[in-house]
């Protein structure tokens, strides 16, 4: 094995530039309670593109003369102060990924030597990468690597959604942008576990990758009757929860509104007020970056916030943690099965071209970087 690696890094520059490079640095020595390994596949997530590209202008990028590829873009003038604590540094990308273990700092790691296994903890965009023994999920010695590239983001967080449902007193979900990888990973862990979805996407083609899986409810956000169409699947499904991976527009008011509209249906009296139902919406994505607009036509007793993952398994704790990763182990090419349109090089990772492609989150189009 060489002395050098070569690793994606992400930097933005006090002059707005961001310049994200494959860079070549030492191989990492495994520590205490850590294993080194090998890295075969590494998928590219939404919240990997947040560290690599933040909010510069991914469309205008160009390719940056080296002997290594790399990228710079411009983040507009207006965002780089909120950025400043980023300014200079050097951030390793990628979440998650699968490899071989090829050595470990103690015993505690030992047994994984020479095991394939699948990871999250960063810096997955790389040839190799030390990750704690407690992050790593062994596969089968005939698993392929590109099984379980995803074995963590995405499973975690649809299984992570059904449990805040059940945590905070929900009988139901409502996800947008619900063709998406996650999204129908969701719609196949709701039918197993009878929980109440419904649905939400903005073209027809999408519709019908939903309904191809079995999802009951499923409205689409571009027809001329969506609210009508969601108001008809709350009240059938009783949500009251919503996940939303926009952010942005007035799609999470329209929720809200939905949501009471259904609500206010069965009070006796009326209430300035309104419902006395709470209504909760979170969002836990930026597919659109534009201004978050709430009509509040939703009455008092709602909720909305921000959502993440690693501070929600926190509050789930080790035991809650561990059966959710046992049941990714278990299902991981049925349920919690990704599906990747193309297969990349870190190299590629760094073309101009590509990289707009992948930057685009296009239902149907999930990148996989993949090392020999």
């Amino acid at each position: 094995m060489a002395d050098t690696m070569k690793q994606i890094f992400s930097t933005l520059h006090e002059d707005g530039t961001l310049e994200v490079a494959l860079r070549e640095v030492p191989v990492p020595v495994p520590g205490l309670g850590e294993v080194l390994i090998k890295v075969g596949a590494s998928p590219v997530n939404p919240s990997d593109l947040g560290v690599m590209f933040s909010v510069a202008d991914v469309d205008n990028a160009e390719a940056v003369d080296g002997d290594l590829p790399a990228l710079k873009m411009q983040v507009h003038p207006g965002f780089v102060p909120r950025l400043g604590n980023r300014i200079g540094q050097d951030l390793s990308v990628g979440n998650e990924g699968a490899g071989t273990v090829i050595d470990a700092g103690d015993d505690s790691g030992k047994p994984l030597i020479g095991k394939k296994v699948c990871f999250f903890g960063g810096g997955s965009y790389a040839e190799y990468r030390c990750i704690p023994v407690m992050q790593c999920l062994p596969l089968g010695d005939d698993a392929d690597l590109r099984d379980g590239a995803s074995s963590f983001v995405n499973p975690m967080t649809a299984q992570s959604m059904i449990e805040t449902m059940k945590l905070e007193g929900h009988s139901g979900l409502v996800h947008t942008a619900a063709a998406s990888n996650l999204g129908q990973m969701l719609v196949k862990l709701c039918q197993a576990d009878n929980v109440p979805l419904v649905n939400i996407v903005r073209k027809q083609e999408q519709v019908d990758i939903l309904k191809g899986l079995g999802a009951e409810h499923v409205v689409n956000s571009s027809d001329d009757d969506f609210m009508p169409q969601l108001v008809t699947a709350l009240k059938a499904t009783g949500a009251t929860l919503a996940f939303d991976a926009t952010g942005g527009g007035d799609l999470a008011s329209n929720i809200l509104n939905a949501m009471e509209i259904v609500a206010s249906a069965d009070m006796e009296e009326y209430s300035v007020y309104g419902s006395s139902v709470m209504k909760q919406v979170y969002i836990y994505g930026g597919l659109d970056m534009s201004p978050t607009m709430l009509n509040r036509g939703f009455g008092m007793v709602w909720s909305i916030g921000g959502w993440l993952l690693p501070p929600f398994l926190q509050r789930l704790g080790m035991e809650g943690v561990i059966r959710l990763r046992t049941r990714v182990a278990s299902e991981l090419t049925t349920t919690f099965a990704s599906n990747y349109s193309h297969e990349i090089s870190l190299a590629d990772a760094l073309s101009p071209d590509i990289a707009k492609g992948y930057n685009g989150k296009k239902t149907g189009e999930k990148y996989l970087i993949v090392q020999d």
